[in-house]
């Protein structure tokens, strides 16, 4: 069965409070997830959002179009760069901690990325919004760990 996936990440202020909205299709079965962070940017947002939607996934080796209006996630991805930075350590890259869980996740699934306009005519990317929003907006805010100033 092909997965849909849908992702999105907000920070209120960049450097700022920012949250992740997660949409998962699956033939009739549908879940959404989010969180927000104390202090976060949003390029750790976007690339937390695909991490988690992916782990959330139960069984591996999954069809997976997962569908971003990040350019940083998908063409990071796309066009390689990333794997080009791991090769050399992720030296001089931001994110690192995330990029390795991606990788990792990543590599357990066939993983089609697909760039969508963000706020534009998307449903299930503008759902993400108002989730990654409003769960940086809640009051339930965690701390982003690996975030360094």
């Amino acid at each position: 069965m092909e997965i849909t996936i849908y992702t999105d990440g907000s920070a209120l202020g960049n450097p700022g409070a920012g949250g992740y909205g997660v949409v998962l299709l699956a033939g009739k079965f549908r879940k959404e997830l989010s969180q927000g962070y104390r202090l976060t940017t949003n390029n750790r947002m976007e690339l937390t959002a695909a991490c988690v939607a992916l782990e959330a996934l139960r069984y591996e080796g999954c069809d997976v179009t997962l569908y971003s209006d990040s350019k940083y996630v998908v063409d990071a991805v796309n066009l390689r760069w990333v794997f080009g930075w791991e090769k050399k350590g992720f030296a001089g890259k931001k994110n690192p901690d995330l990029w390795m869980r991606f990788l990792r996740i990543y590599r357990k699934h066939r993983v089609r990325l697909v760039w969508v306009k963000g706020h534009a005519s998307t449903v299930e990317n503008n759902r993400c919004d108002q989730l990654a929003v409003a769960a940086a907006s809640s009051g339930n805010l965690i701390e982003d760990t690996g975030y360094t100033p």
